[in-house]
């Protein structure tokens, strides 16, 4: 059996739309656990008349406590041998668990994942990546493409999980729910650190479907600021055999990231933080060689030309950065 969990927080209009996508799925050994996360809509009502209405769904109503807790709080009532997730505003492709589960099996994998599409309100699809590609990975290939994040990325809900690898984040806190902003890496991280292999076929197979409230496209904040670089923190403390390199690599580009976001930000309200990172760029200027060299030349403009930078970068992303999630 699959267990689904679906972490649902004020999903009242689209929720009915996620659980028909999960319960016509082509494999139909499918439990689905819904985790109403202190809804303050309608969400926790529409749930409980439609699991009335259908066995296989099961409703648990938790106090409002962020996304990881709904989703370990459902892989704690589940009964599959393996987990998935589905965000409770998107949907999944009829056949989508049928093939990871098909690709886990053939190929031996703790983790079979796909690729994903995001679908913005105006009708527009940007696809990541659809290649067609099938790739298997042993646990330090996996967890490096994890971290470069060139081909697979690091959400948690196009991938099938066996259900052994969540013991330690059931059983210790490894997962810090203090969170908000790159938990899906972070919880990834963790279960590919447990899994002997993967596989992925880059076949897009879920629905992102974009909303402007999501918390991913709320303006800049301290989470936003600060959680991507606590998760790589937390990566690089975790010192897995083989990922120093990899890991080192990520912090210093998510610093970059962050820098970069904070540059673009026309309220004046980050200064203090914008101070914060360039500290941290220079504290780790000895990863810098490890970025690409369009990276290290941004790195060396931050640091040595941080006045000049703003105005220089700005002029960049305005004419010259295609951005894919806009």
């Amino acid at each position: 059996m699959i267990s689904v969990v679906v972490p649902a927080f004020n999903v009242e209009s689209t929720i009915i739309r996620t659980l028909e996508s999960i319960l016509t799925q082509t494999y139909s050994e499918i439990e689905v656990i819904a985790v109403d996360d202190g809804s303050t809509d309608e969400t926790g009502r529409i749930i409980d008349a439609y699991s009335s209405q259908h066995e296989r769904v099961l409703v648990i109503h938790t106090k409002n406590r962020g996304v990881t807790a709904a989703r370990l709080a459902g892989v704690e009532q589940a009964s599959g041998e393996w987990i998935g997730f589905v965000d409770g505003d998107d949907e999944i492709e009829p056949d989508m668990y049928e093939m990871l589960l098909k690709n886990a099996e053939q190929y031996g994998a703790d983790i079979s994942h796909c690729g994903y599409q995001m679908i913005f309100a105006d009708g527009r699809i940007s696809y990541f990546h659809n290649t067609g590609c099938l790739v298997q990975q042993d646990r330090t290939t996996g967890l490096k493409d994890l971290l470069d994040g060139s081909l697979v990325e690091p959400g948690l809900c196009n991938k099938l999980f066996h259900k052994n690898l969540f013991h330690s984040l059931l059983h210790t806190e490894m997962m810090d729910r203090r969170i908000k902003i790159n938990e899906d890496l972070l919880m990834n991280y963790i279960l590919f650190s447990s899994a002997n292999r993967s596989v992925f076929q880059d076949i897009c197979k879920y629905h992102y479907l974009v909303r402007s409230t999501s918390t991913s496209r709320a303006s800049l904040n301290q989470h936003k600021i600060f959680d991507p670089i606590r998760v790589k923190q937390l990566i690089l403390d975790m010192k897995i055999d083989g990922m120093t390199e990899a890991a080192e690599k990520a912090y210093i580009g998510t610093c970059i990231n962050v820098y970069n976001s904070l540059v673009m930000d026309k309220t004046g309200e980050f200064s203090r933080e914008q101070k914060i990172i360039w500290n941290l760029l220079k504290e780790h200027k000895g990863w810098i060689p490890l970025l690409s060299t369009k990276q290290q030349i941004l790195a060396s403009l931050i640091l040595h030309w941080p006045t000049g930078y703003k105005p220089i970068y700005r002029f960049y992303a305005k004419y010259l950065l295609k951005n894919c999630y806009e």
